[in-house]
């Protein structure tokens, strides 16, 4: 074929070298401080927070899990898994559609929806498909729908409203004020929806729910409201801020995980019986892809369930944040402003943020992933601490003094109560 070669990608131009351009690519993310390293983890079930950096290795406490309450070890949730796992296997076979649809996936079903306050709900593989899918087939099938969405939402979102190809309105974050301007510029008789979260994970702040419903109510939009780091960990049963807030009946759609404080796998939504139908009916994201394990299904029921009755995980949860929170601050530690369970420590730059977190982890035996752009703005690098309500006083102790002492070594510490970030 001339001056062209076949490749492993397909048919290439000889100038082109495809190794080449990622080999450099990837050296650009290491110059900027931004090249992701995985450690190898491995979670002691029954010890959590407890983990072995890899098998015979000395344990390590680990402070960023999203397995919030420890329910992935919870005897509980450990036991279900193992009855449906003898009992169904492994897999589950195939796509809701074709031999991958079982009971457990309908009972989870019906307790998330329960869970909500709402006629019903589906389970997809991730959030994150979660998200993508459901908002693109929303605002992509609802004639001239119009997309309001908060400057900080999720990157799931931000694709599902992007592959929707739907107008979009971007609101400046939490900004009720902005976001009414916005829906009172537009055409009243066009459909409209309305996205944002709850808790936002990287600065720690709760979402205006009561504030953006009214909004809702007043220009007759539909709300998509994202509960991913609240679900199991706020509200009476677990239902999340919005619960918390008495506001769950208010919103169109909530979506939650199954993956972070519920300890197990997979993403939801809950909505109207007809909502929920249609984007069955019409999700790629959810039509296409494999179900989740039926064991997974009964453990993530197993651990709604259990949450729904107990107020025992939270209360302590609530107690280990409150307290870590004081202590670092009174070590001054640069502990940025939180709402939520999250402790975000400011670092401030993507070279020094990694060396503090390798010195935390082969120094004092602590794992603490560094939090750097794209997940937060440059400049703005940091450390985003996960109290469980597994993690002991001692073991608080220990983090403290360990984030002291490497703070202090790099000149981080700060004689303040908090540190925030400036605007941008």
């Amino acid at each position: 074929m001339g001056n062209e070669q076949e490749s492993p990608l397909g048919k290439l131009s000889p100038a082109f070298n495809p190794d080449a351009f990622f080999e450099s690519a990837l050296a650009e993310l290491r110059a900027d401080g931004r090249y992701r390293t995985f450690t190898q983890i491995e979670r002691l079930a029954g010890r959590y927070p407890m983990a072995l950096r890899a098998s015979g290795q000395a344990p390590v406490v680990v402070w960023c899990s999203n397995d919030y309450l420890g329910m992935g070890q919870h005897p509980v949730v450990l036991a279900a898994f193992h009855e449906a796992a003898d009992r169904l296997g492994a897999g589950s076979g195939g796509t809701r559609n074709i031999s991958g649809n079982t009971k457990e996936h309908v009972l989870l079903e019906q307790e998330l929806a329960d869970l909500h306050g709402k006629e019903a709900a589906l389970v997809f593989a991730t959030g994150y498909v979660t998200n993508e899918a459901t908002l693109s087939t929303l605002a992509g099938m609802i004639p001239g729908c119009i997309v309001y969405s908060d400057a900080l939402n999720h990157a799931s979102m931000i694709e599902g409203i992007r592959h929707s190809k739907a107008e979009k309105r971007i609101f400046r974050h939490n900004d009720v004020a902005h976001l009414e301007q916005l829906l009172a510029a537009d055409d009243p008789a066009r459909p409209k929806l309305i996205c944002f979260e709850s808790v936002y994970s990287m600065d720690a702040d709760i979402g205006p729910i009561k504030a953006i419903c009214d909004l809702a109510e007043r220009f007759c939009a539909m709300t998509y409201l994202d509960e991913v780091h609240a679900v199991g960990l706020y509200g009476e049963r677990g239902g999340g801020v919005a619960e918390r807030e008495g506001q769950m009946h208010r919103l169109t759609v909530i979506q939650g995980t199954l993956g972070k404080a519920f300890g197990c796998g997979g993403g939801y939504i809950a909505a109207s019986g007809p909502l929920i139908d249609f984007v069955r009916s019409h999700a790629p994201g959810f039509i296409f892809t494999t179900s989740i394990p039926p064991a997974i299904a009964a453990a993530a029921r197993a651990s709604v369930a259990h949450l729904k009755a107990s107020t025992r995980e939270r209360a302590r949860h609530q107690a280990v944040v409150t307290n870590l929170k004081a202590q670092l601050v009174a070590a001054g530690v640069p502990v940025m402003p939180s709402q939520a369970h999250f402790v975000p420590v400011f670092v401030g730059d993507a070279h020094k943020v990694r060396r503090i977190s390798d010195e935390l982890l082969n120094g004092h035996g602590i794992y603490l992933q560094p939090i750097n752009y794209p997940t937060v703005p440059r400049g703005s690098e940091r450390l985003r601490i996960t109290p469980t309500p597994l993690h002991t006083d001692e073991q608080v102790v220990a983090l403290v003094e360990a984030m002291r002492c490497v703070f202090d070594a790099h000149g981080l510490l700060r004689g303040m109560t908090e540190v925030a970030l400036h605007d941008g």
